[in-house]
């Protein structure tokens, strides 16, 4: 058995990177990178680390980081853990009727979320184990793919992208008919056919403008398309649309809490589930969530989009559930993931290998990233 969890300091640190290009989605525009960073310190002075997601609203990253030092860490600190599963269930249950009061349930969620993931890296650190194995995965090597595509010659990226080894890419859409199906005839013309094409829509429609929108997407062979609907729309319009489709339909990122990922699981509408392991259950949550995704006979491919120490978590994740899913990889230039994403920022073939550092691998890309630093909670 594992020694126990005895956490004498926790702590949040805001990062901010301003960008050159803005990463535009059907919803909205972001003109800086943030990424809020969680180190948790045992009695022994064993480090973790871990990601809360804090794209949106800009003011979000520290919103988040006060809720960690100001709600979490007092309930953290001193307190004797048998494992990271035990603190998750104290911190929800803890946590419970404040995020009812403040209405809060996203925020909160990915603050405890960012916390497990730390008190994994820790856990595995101490261990002197890479967190792939730690949780019991058999083999370090993972698939990926590059997202983030922008609906501005996306072409350019995805160039980029392929003569660095990946073979999946995923557009943003939802900019209308014709221009989103210019540019996947663009990315087709430059990629070519082997290529696998994916679009994301950003739950930018209703039923009825996804069925008006369908058609020009369908002979394009599409792998997936993702979060054509509300992810609150009830799920007999998932099913509704899945029926009208032959391209396989995907979600996760915004759902949260088991019930209802087993509702969308159950649904029949999705072929490929993506949860976020930043913004909702860490590890905790996100492997038994992983397996039974996969025991339902649908593809696990978990969603990604901050900094680079929670695409690390993610890719570990990932190859501890094996399977056959991919790592999201954001395609757009940003040192708060490129300086810290270690092994992730080598692709051969489609194709990642993690390593054998402990834990989710070496964060010394953090000493580089002092000038966008922000502020420590």
């Amino acid at each position: 058995m594992n020694k126990p969890l005895v956490i004498r300091e926790a702590s949040a640190f805001v990062y901010r990177c301003p960008l050159e290009t803005p990463v535009e989605t059907s919803f909205g525009t972001m003109s800086d990178r943030p990424m809020v960073v969680v180190r948790v310190t045992d009695e022994d002075g064993h480090h973790g680390w871990g990601e809360i997601w804090c794209n949106f609203p800009m003011v979000g990253a520290e919103h988040r980081a006060r809720l960690v030092s100001s709600v979490f860490r007092p309930l953290l600190l001193q307190q004797r853990y048998e494992s990271p599963q035990h603190a998750f269930d104290h911190l929800q249950a803890s946590t419970r009727v404040l995020m009812l009061q403040c209405a809060e349930p996203g925020p909160f969620a990915q603050c405890l979320a960012g916390i497990d993931l730390a008190l994994w890296d820790l856990c595995a650190r101490r261990e002197q184990q890479p967190l792939w194995r730690y949780l019991g995965g058999a083999s370090d090597r993972i698939s990926v793919y590059a997202s983030g595509l922008n609906p501005t010659e996306p072409e350019r990226l995805a160039r980029k992208m392929a003569d660095q080894g990946f073979t999946r890419f995923k557009l943003k859409i939802g900019f209308g008919s014709q221009r989103d199906r210019t540019n996947l005839l663009a990315l087709r013309d430059t990629l070519g056919d082997d290529a696998s094409l994916m679009v994301d829509v950003n739950q930018g429609w209703d039923l009825q403008q996804a069925r008006e929108q369908l058609p020009a997407l369908e002979d394009l062979n599409l792998k997936w398309i993702e979060e054509p609907l509300l992810s609150t729309a009830p799920w007999q319009e998932w099913k509704a649309l899945a029926e009208l489709t032959d391209i396989p339909l995907a979600a996760g990122e915004n759902l949260m809490g088991e019930e209802r990922f087993q509702q969308g699981i159950d649904s029949g509408a999705l072929a490929i589930v993506q949860p976020d392991a930043a913004k909702w259950g860490g590890i905790s949550r996100g492997l038994p969530l992983a397996k039974m995704i996969m025991q339902a006979g649908l593809g696990y491919f978990p969603h990604y989009l901050g900094g680079g120490v929670g695409l690390l978590a993610s890719g570990h994740l990932l190859a501890s559930a094996g399977g056959e899913g991919a790592l999201e990889i954001d395609s757009n230039p940003n040192p708060l993931r490129g300086d810290l994403a270690g092994p992730l920022g080598q692709i051969e073939r489609g194709t990642a290998h993690l390593g054998e550092s402990p834990g989710i691998g070496s964060l010394d890309g953090l000493e580089s990233l002092t000038s966008y630093l922000v502020k420590e909670f």
